[in-house]
């Protein structure tokens, strides 16, 4: 519309935390009288999971949503006008809104090709005999509340694994992996305390591995009859892979500050039916060619709130940074959010993009790594 030069809707700050008060303002510059009926806003919470499907030789999508908050008010106006529409004088205009973001846990916001959590401010100016314009303001929502002090992230794991090619009581040709993890969860930027000692009794010289893994579950209620209404991606997160260990001698390794986690969102597990996000990490030896490798598994939990050392004042500096692209979150931008309109896969640069979720870090972070220690 000719008579308005600029509408946009500008929030206090970019990302919030459930239970937040979430303030900002409707700005409206005009530059000539229009009549304006109403501006209503909206504060949506949505997550949506949508696929193809191949059935019966057809392509075909399933989809669902799930919503999280959706709350409505009028910050101009009246619902039932009486007379003609109030005119709005030309210049600028600024009207305020405020909501209470839900106490309850929410998931994090989310961007990937098969689902999404996207949290948005939604205006629409009711101008009489006239097309509503309408305008969307995306913000994140950092949660789950994961805490790495809970009694449960802090206690230690241990386990042990070997194996012998006669039996388990011959110590000839035996392999024995024992890892000690010192807590199982951490904030995107902390290293893994990781501990492993390794014995090698075999005739072959063996090396330790060891992965972290991204595993993401999509669901869709709404599926079709007969149709896979659910979806399972895999990404690595981080690798490390140690040097080669001869045979008939023992290491020792410690993963110290060298399996630093990259920023990733956090594990989502229970508030949102849609998608689920948990973290596998996997020691391994390999044996070699011919040979099933040893392993030992450990769950891992991204949290949103950092390790603090006991009795110590000092806090951790918190920074909030997108994904990095070889994680499901980090990897995919939609058309919507891109100047263009072009769909980003992590393979593109120097897009001019209009929003991305970020997530909680203890480090600067570079997200130009490729995800091996």
């Amino acid at each position: 519309m000719d008579y308005i030069r600029e509408f946009d809707i500008r929030l206090d700050k970019e990302m919030f935390y459930a239970g937040e008060i979430l303030e900002g303002h409707v700005l409206l510059d005009t530059i000539e009288n229009f009549k304006l009926k109403t501006v209503r806003i909206v504060l949506r919470g949505k997550a949506h999971a949508e696929w193809q499907v191949l059935v019966s030789g057809d392509r075909s999508a399933v989809k669902d949503d799930q919503y999280f908050i959706d709350n409505r008010s009028l910050i101009f106006g009246k619902d039932r006008q009486d007379g003609p529409a109030p005119i709005l004088p030309r210049g600028i205009h600024h009207f305020p809104f405020k909501f209470q973001l839900p106490q309850s846990s929410l998931p994090c916001s989310f961007e990937s090709k098969p689902g999404y959590v996207r949290y948005y401010i939604k205006v629409t100016l009711d101008i009489p005999y006239a097309s509503p314009p309408q305008g969307m303001k995306y913000f994140t929502i950092i949660g789950p509340h994961i805490d790495c002090m809970d009694d449960q992230y802090l206690k230690p794991i241990g386990a042990l694994e070997k194996r012998s090619k006669c039996c388990l009581c011959c110590k000839s040709n035996r392999v024995v992996l024992q890892c000690l993890l010192e807590r199982s969860a951490y904030v995107c930027g902390e290293a893994l305390r990781l501990k492993a000692n390794i014995k090698n009794q075999n005739e072959k010289d063996i090396r330790l591995k060891v992965r972290l893994l991204q595993n993401v579950h999509y669901s869709v209620d709404r599926g079709m009859l007969g149709v896979q209404n659910q979806k399972d991606v895999q990404h690595l997160v981080l690798e490390y892979i140690g040097e080669s260990i001869r045979t008939g001698s023992e290491s020792q390794w410690d993963s110290a500050d060298g399996l630093v986690l990259p920023v990733m969102p956090p594990t989502l597990i229970g508030s949102c039916r849609l998608l689920q996000i948990n973290y596998v990490l996997k020691v391994c030896v390999d044996l070699g060619k011919g040979d099933e490798d040893l392993n030992i598994t450990f769950p891992i939990t991204i949290a949103t709130v950092p390790f603090r050392i006991p009795n110590c004042n000092k806090t951790p500096q918190i920074f909030y940074s997108v994904a990095c692209d070889h994680v499901e979150g980090g990897r995919y931008i939609g058309p919507e959010f891109l100047l263009g309109g072009h769909v980003y896969d992590g393979s593109q640069t120097e897009q001019i993009v209009l929003y991305r979720p970020v997530y909680v870090s203890v480090r600067q972070p570079n997200c130009s790594t490729t995800g091996t220690a």
